[in-house]
């Protein structure tokens, strides 16, 4: 039988970036504040210090710090038909399970999403009518506009010490940034950081096609930097280890040396970890929540704890999930279109060409994870006219490194072989002679793409496991190959030795990694018919449960999604301090 504790004002499931910032701001507003975290409390100075966080054995190959499958994973499934399995072991993606969430492993690719994700059903049906969007696409608008959420994207870029070169400032283009990009009121918090070789020659050979190159805004501190709340940046070290890393040098924005270290001194905050949320409890009376179950998954012991007011914050998939083992919100139904929570799973589509020069050394160990120069030609760009393509959305493409590891590194041409003597002469030949051009593209929810609970698997407490149902459809088969091919004239003209050339994937597997950017399963929206939560992120059910994280976006775009994810943290917050607490109830009229 649980223990049922003393109750608090909010309690946070999970601290990385959305839970750090909900810790931070509630606690210094005052509030009584318990965040449960799964994962262990990890020291910066100790745990990610020289040498030992370059061990690729344990982060890389053990996942170190990510979700342990063992005790809970996903099944997974290209279409209905088929039966789900589980993914017994992390490829596709690479949830993180410790203090401060996948925020300390990512690579800090920041980008503010427009009005083109926005309002996507409205400005595509405006330029191309309602026939142009598929049946099958279940794209909405968000309920939420640029102009409302910019001085968030502000706050949270200058809280995680982006660096960048702004595009627009005031709606004027700035000469080396994205002109593509939305009106910003000032630039990013630091300067871009310093290109290297392949980024330089990407950015010429983008520029001789007539695209227009910029460096890709990143969480990386250019340099030594303390950020509005007296958090201090170290400057990037160009280690070359980013991805699935914490930071050595202290240089990546990541809520465990900025937002979680300031509510720990909060003395109306306490944090638990190694405490497994198993349930969000309902009232039934009202149209509330009253609290959560967790078990500390060290003893074994349960515990109830009631709050006022519950943020769900944890791993977006992890979001879905609890959300329907809790049974608040009514679960998706594909077939019969009925349902919100599951509804519109998406990930994210691309490709990549491999270009080898016998006469370059490109040194790709050292890097940052935003060592790469961009072009947003066929992505942020109404000019880019999607009608004789077919397709709705877009992709951005770059060049450059993001964690070229020593010995997980290895670029060959194609045709070499896979192991032996010629393998072993190809890998030492081409390791400093190689670099990557990569599009990432867009996914369009689909009526078929969605999450449920799997009826035969369970995790490590007897519950159902999150089944997931996914594949490309046709809208990001002539996406891919409209990239591709753009990816492979780039290619060529840079005229390397070799190349490999860009192709599109026939379906999704997830087994490779490409990108831990899940979204969708708890949208947002407009009415409680189609979406989970209102434009405050606020169950449509429940008017005290919150649930953050881009499982509330009812699409994915080409780009990653912490931007958006860290300035709906910051809207939210406001929300609650100066809404919500003075009169709880609903924030939008059903």
């Amino acid at each position: 039988m649980a223990t049922k504790l003393k109750e608090v004002d909010a309690v946070i499931i999970g601290l990385g970036w959305t839970g750090g910032i909900l810790a931070k701001e509630l606690a210094e507003a005052g509030l009584k504040v318990v965040a449960l975290e799964r994962g262990a409390m990890r020291n910066a100075a100790s745990d990610y210090a020289v040498p030992n966080i370059r061990d690729e054995l344990r982060y890389v190959v053990r996942h170190d710090l990510m979700q342990n499958t063992a005790r809970d994973t996903i099944t997974v499934r290209n279409n209905p038909t088929q039966e789900a399995l589980p993914m017994r072991r992390l490829g596709s993606f690479l949830p993180g399970e410790v203090v401060g969430g996948s925020a300390v492993h990512w690579s800090g690719h920041t980008w503010r999403w427009t009005d083109m994700e926005f309002k996507v059903r409205s400005m595509y049906e405006e330029r191309y009518g309602k026939n142009f969007i598929p049946a099958d696409m279940t794209i909405q608008d968000w309920g939420i506009t640029y102009a409302e959420l910019e001085p968030y994207y502000d706050r949270f870029e200058y809280t995680a010490a982006v660096s960048g070169k702004a595009g627009n400032i005031k709606g004027e283009i700035q000469a080396g940034g994205n002109p593509f990009e939305a009106p910003r009121a000032r630039d990013y918090a630091l300067p871009a950081l310093t290109p290297i070789l392949s980024s330089v020659m990407f950015a010429e050979a983008a520029k001789n096609a007539g695209y227009h190159p910029f460096p890709r805004p990143s969480a990386n501190a250019s340099r030594a930097y303390t950020n509005p709340d007296g958090a201090k940046f170290g400057a990037c070290q160009y280690c070359g280890f980013c991805q699935r890393f914490g930071c050595e040098a202290n240089a990546k924005g990541s809520p465990h040396i900025t937002v979680i270290p300031i509510a720990m001194r909060q003395p109306s905050f306490e944090l638990r970890t190694h405490a497994w949320v198993t349930k969000v409890l309902k009232d039934p009376k009202a149209k509330k929540v009253t609290g959560v179950t967790y078990t500390n998954i060290l003893t074994g012991e349960e515990f109830e704890q009631p709050a006022g007011v519950v943020l769900l914050c944890a791993y977006a998939i992890n979001n879905v999930h609890l959300m329907l083992l809790s049974g608040t919100g009514q679960p998706y139904d594909p077939a019969a279109q009925t349902g919100v929570v599951g509804k519109n799973y998406c990930y994210q589509n691309g490709v990549g060409a491999t270009l080898f020069f016998e006469d370059k050394s490109f040194n790709p160990f050292i890097s940052a994870g935003g060592s790469n120069v961009t072009i947003d030609d066929f992505n942020i760009n109404w000019a880019f006219d999607r009608g004789p393509h077919g397709f709705v959305g877009g992709y951005n493409v770059a060049g450059g490194f993001n964690t070229p590891l020593p010995i997980g590194y290895r670029p060959v041409p194609s045709g070499t072989p896979r192991w032996g003597k010629a393998w072993k002469a190809a890998t030492a030949k081409w390791y400093q002679t190689a670099m990557v051009i990569n599009a990432s593209g867009a996914v369009m929810a689909n009526r078929n793409n969605y999450y449920d609970l799997d009826p035969t698997y369970r995790n490590a407490f007897g519950q159902p496991l999150m089944r997931m149902t996914f594949d490309y459809k046709e809208n990001e088969q002539k996406m891919g190959r409209h990239a591709a091919k753009v990816v492979n004239d780039l290619a060529k003209a840079m005229n390397p030795t070799h190349l490999s050339e860009a192709s599109v994937r026939a379906s999704w597997s997830v087994v490779p990694y490409q990108s831990t950017h899940n979204t969708g399963g708890t949208i947002m929206g407009t009415n409680p018919r189609e979406s989970a939560v209102n434009r405050y992120l606020q169950s449509w059910d429940c008017h005290n449960l919150f649930t953050v994280g881009a499982n509330v976006f009812p699409h994915n775009s080409s780009y990653n999604p912490t931007g958006p994810v860290g300035a709906l943290t910051y809207w939210l917050v406001d929300a609650i301090k100066n809404r919500y607490l003075k009169n709880p109830g609903p924030l939008v009229q059903a």
